[in-house]
Parts: C-alpha cells; structure tokens; sequence
C-alpha cells in the first residue's frame, strides 16, 4: 500500500516538473573579453536580465568559456513569460576588477532560432580587464568598483561588510 502511494506521489512530482519547465523560457548569451588570454576562464561573471513591465530579474552566472544560460524574469514563479518580451541582459562585474564601455555592457535580448522558448543576446557582452580611457577621472559617467568596507557597530556581531558584496561591479567608460 505505501509502495503505491509512493509511485502516485512521484508520478505527480514529475508530471508536475515536466509542465513547470515547459512554461519557462530560456535565455542563453556569452561574454568577450578585448585583451584576455585565449585561456582566461570567464567562471563567476556576474550577468543581469530585465524585461520590460516584469517587475523581477533574472540573474546568470558565466561558465569558464563565458556562456551563461538563465531563465526569462516574469511577474510570479508560475505566470508564463512573454510571447515576444523587451528584454535586455547587463553586465553586472567579476570575481576581478573588469572594464567596459557602456554600449558593450548592454545587450538586447532576440527570439533565437528554432525553439519558440529559446531567448539569446543579440550580441557578446564585451569587457576588458584594462582600463579603456580615462579611469582616473572624477566625472559622473566613471567610479570605483572596489569593494566598500562600511564600519558595522562590534555589538551587532556581524561579519565585515566585505563578505556581504564578494563581487566587483563593472566600472562603465562612457
């Protein structure tokens, strides 16, 4: 009797897993880098994908070849995303200091061909871990992207703030 219970509850598990995954959409995309190795591994670079009137985002992490692969943000866990969605994905920052000129940092995300539930970038989201330019300029378009250390009080017994924000954004050249 339990045996049978335990085949019904499977059976619906995946039943279940089947429809929850036919419903999402996925969206796949790759980072470059200008002045990298050809063997630089890409792992942990952090990518960003909004859509428009969704509210939620979507965050990837970049394989050693600089693929990521994430899922379409919509509005609720269950709601289906949008049939022909106005999305863009980002480039957030690295596990190292990375580069970027701001119209490279952006991608629009297209249809891919084939599948009607495949999404891709419509082109490489480009960095550089050298400075492009002007860095050292104090100007509204560049800032720092080193990690910020914010004294917490002793008494709260928190870790420094450095553990919070492990990651460094991108510095954008304009």
């Amino acid at each position: 009797m339990a045996f049978s219970q335990l085949i019904s509850v499977v059976a619906i598990a995946l039943a279940f897993s089947s429809i929850g995954c036919s419903l999402c959409s996925e969206v796949t995309g790759s980072v470059a880098c200008t002045d990298c190795d050809p063997d630089y591994d890409f792992a942990g670079i952090r990518v960003l994908v909004k859509c428009d009137q969704v509210k939620r985002l979507s965050e990837a992490f970049t394989d050693k070849n600089g693929d990521f692969k994430t899922t379409l943000p919509s509005n609720s866990p269950t709601s289906e995303a949008a049939t022909s969605p106005k999305c863009l994905a980002k480039l957030l920052g690295g596990p190292t200091q990375l580069y970027a000129l701001k119209q490279n940092m952006v991608s629009e995300i297209v249809l891919s061909r084939g599948d009607k539930n495949t999404y891709t970038t419509l082109a490489p989201l480009v960095f550089s871990k050298a400075c492009i330019g002007n860095c050292g300029s104090r100007d509204q378009h560049t800032g720092s992207s080193k990690t910020v250390e914010i004294p917490f009080p002793a008494e709260w017994g928190l870790p420094p703030s450095s553990d919070f924000f492990s990651f460094f954004p991108i510095i954008g050249i304009p």
